[in-house]
C-alpha cells in the first residue's frame, strides 16, 4: 500500500461516471445510448466549482462519440482543474464481438484481445473528442480483470480506479473486492490502483469486509448488524447512501488517518428519471443537499479538494513500504 507524501495533506476527489442513459431495471442493450442529460452537467459543474471542487469525468463511448456532449466537456475542461478519464461499458463500446449479458458486462471477463480492442477504441475516441489523452480508468460495473492492468499500461494510463473497496460482485460473474482496502497500491507494472472509498462503521468495524461477507450469508444479517450499531458498510456516494451515515463514515475515516477520500456518482443522476437514485425534482434537490452536508463536514475536518493532476503528482512520489509489497503483488495478479 502506498503512503501519501506528507505535503499532500488530507484530500478528497470527486469522480463522475459519465455515461449513457439506460433503464437500470432492464437487461443491458447495445441500443441504449442516450446522452440528453449531459446538458445538465454544466450546471452541476458550476455548482461544484463555486465551492472549490474540481470534477473528474470518467466518460464512456456513447458520451465520447456524441458531438454536443464532447463540446460540453471540452468547455468544462477550460477551468484548468477538472479532468477527463475513461469508463468502459463493453456492451455499448465497439468492437461488438461478444454476446450481451451479465458476465460480459464485466470487461475483465472478455477475451484479452477484445478487452484491449475496446479500450483502445475508447481511449482514441476520448482523445479525439476532448483533445486530452485520459490518464485514469474505471471499468464499468467495476469489472477489472487479470489482463486489464497490462492493457492500461500499454495505453499510457497512470491510475486504475475500478476496485470498489469492500464489495463483492462474484455472484454476478464479476470481481471480488471484499478484502481490498482504501489505500492505493501499485501493480507489478507500475500502474496505481486508487480504490473507490468504502468506510466500515460500528463497534465491529475492524472486522470490515470479512465480517460483512459472513453476515451476508445470514438471513437479514447485515441489516440487523447495522441496526445494532455493530457494522455498516458505507460507500462515499450520494446514490442510496444516507447523509447521516456518510457523515459518520467521514469522521471515522478522518480519525483513522485516511488521507484521500474517493467520492463518485453517475452523471445520469443529474437529470430526474434516468437512475433509481434521482427520479424526481425533489430527489435532485436531496442530491445537492447531500453534497452541501458532505462538503461542510469535509471542510470542518480539514479535507480539501484534489484535482486529478495533483493526485497523480502525489502518487508519483508516494512510498511503497516493503511490508506491503506482497499485497500489491497479489492485487497485480487480478
Amino acid at each position: 500500500m502506498l503512503q501519501w507524501p506528507e505535503a499532500f495533506g488530507k484530500r478528497f476527489g470527486v469522480f463522475v461516471d459519465t455515461e449513457e442513459e439506460f433503464d437500470w431495471g432492464k437487461p443491458l442493450s447495445r441500443d441504449a445510448r442516450g446522452t440528453s442529460h449531459v446538458r445538465a452537467v454544466p450546471g452541476t459543474h458550476a455548482w461544484f466549482a463555486a465551492r472549490g471542487v474540481p470534477l473528474t469525468y470518467l466518460i464512456d463511448h456513447p458520451i465520447a462519440t456524441c458531438p454536443y456532449a464532447a463540446e460540453i466537456l471540452r468547455r468544462l475542461l477550460e477551468d484548468g482543474r477538472s479532468a477527463v478519464g475513461t469508463q468502459l461499458h463493453p456492451w455499448v463500446n465497439p468492437p461488438f464481438d461478444e454476446p450481451v449479458g451479465s458476465v460480459n458486462s464485466f470487461a475483465g471477463n472478455l477475451p484479452p484481445a477484445l478487452e484491449e480492442a475496446k479500450l483502445t477504441t475508447l481511449t482514441h475516441a476520448i482523445t479525439s473528442a476532448v483533445g486530452v489523452r485520459p490518464r485514469i480508468y474505471r471499468a464499468g460495473r467495476y469489472g477489472i480483470g487479470p489482463n486489464t492492468a497490462g492493457v492500461l499500461s500499454r495505453l499510457g494510463y497512470r491510475i486504475d480506479s475500478s476496485m470498489r473497496a469492500g464489495y463483492d460482485y462474484s455472484a454476478e460473474g464479476g470481481p471480488d473486492f471484499s478484502r481490498i482496502g482504501n489505500q492505493p497500491f501499485r501493480f507489478a507494472n507500475g500502474l496505481v490502483e486508487l480504490p473507490l472509498s468504502t468506510i466500515f462503521t460500528g463497534h465491529a468495524r475492524r472486522a470490515g469486509g470479512r465480517l460483512h461477507a459472513a453476515l451476508g450469508k445470514l438471513p437479514r444479517g447485515r441489516g440487523i448488524a447495522s441496526r445494532l450499531g455493530l457494522l455498516s458498510r458505507v460507500a462515499l456516494t450520494p446514490e442510496d447512501m444516507p447523509l447521516v451515515d456518510v457523515l459518520e463514515a467521514i469522521r471515522f475515516a478522518a480519525g483513522e488517518g485516511v488521507r484521500l477520500l474517493n467520492f463518485s456518482f453517475h452523471s445520469p443522476s443529474l437529470e430526474p428519471g434516468h437512475t433509481p437514485y434521482v427520479r424526481t425534482a425533489a430527489d435532485l434537490a436531496k442530491f445537492y443537499a447531500w453534497w452541501e452536508g458532505v462538503l461542510s463536514e469535509l471542510d470542518r475536518l480539514g479535507f480539501s479538494a484534489a484535482p486529478l493532476a495533483e493526485i497523480i503528482d502525489a502518487l508519483d512520489t508516494a512510498c511503497d513500504p516493503p511490508s506491503t509489497s506482497a499485497i500489491a503483488g497479489a492485487a497485480g495478479g487480478l
